[in-house]
């Protein structure tokens, strides 16, 4: 019988565990949240680093016997342009007219004779996006990340690819269904396209662009926003 009586209060104790653990405080649920998408940020940013670590090297240039002719440019601004769209599962229908200043700065060289041949960027970059078709009317904010070039030898094209967080202001409505539910949002940007080099000052960039909006969990319930679309660019090297 002292066997049984145990047995039935540890199971009663871990029933009553559970409980606790699936009807946790909704303050301190929603604190949870926000950290783990916090913590996602981080970890996505985290992990681009590292890739255009390995890609761009380090900060000196990796350089083949006989070889150095490479020297791609220190600095580089650019003015960029994107018309975006809302997709998977979009709170309601956006068009976006994304408007980019960036400035990068070069970061690590590689000029092996490998489809890995580049050079990769540091960016930051300013963001004024006019919402043409949506809930709200504008986004503002900003952008750090990093880009790598692949320079194939004798070529004028050069395709990138680059990512990365910032964050920003947009004017929210939370009192409408499908709005965000506050101003400041975070923000995830990733790309892809070519260069055209015009000369050696010169570039013209076109490619295709993908932003996340979101809030990180800080309200409750968080409409996020992504948006892809088409992005051409002027850049000027230093």
């Amino acid at each position: 019988m002292d066997e049984r009586a145990r047995s039935r209060s540890h199971r009663f104790h871990a029933i009553g565990t559970a409980r606790r653990l699936c009807y946790c405080n909704p303050i301190e649920c929603s604190y949870r949240s926000a950290r783990m998408k916090h913590a996602r940020a981080s970890v996505v940013l985290l992990f681009l680093s590292n890739c255009f670590y390995l890609f761009g090297g380090t900060t000196e240039t990796l350089v083949e016997p006989g070889r150095s002719d490479f020297n791609p440019p220190r600095f580089e601004f650019a003015i960029e342009s994107a018309y975006l769209l809302g997709a998977i599962n979009a709170p309601a229908s956006y068009e976006i007219g994304a408007e980019f200043l960036t400035g990068r700065i070069r970061w690590g060289v590689v000029d092996r004779d490998t489809w890995l041949r580049g050079y990769n960027q540091f960016y930051v970059s300013a963001m004024a996006e006019p919402i043409f078709r949506g809930i709200e009317n504008y986004y503002f904010g900003f952008n750090l990340g990093f880009r790598y070039n692949f320079v194939p030898r004798g070529s004028r094209f050069v395709p990138y690819i680059s990512g990365g967080v910032g964050g920003g202001w947009i004017d929210s409505h939370a009192n409408i269904t499908g709005g965000q539910g506050q101003d400041f949002t975070f923000n995830i940007l990733s790309a892809a396209g070519i260069s055209y080099i015009v000369n050696d000052h010169w570039k013209l960039d076109v490619g295709a662009l993908y932003q996340h909006l979101s809030n990180g969990g800080q309200t409750d319930p968080n409409p996020s926003l992504n948006l892809f679309g088409p992005q051409a660019g002027l850049t000027y090297s230093f």
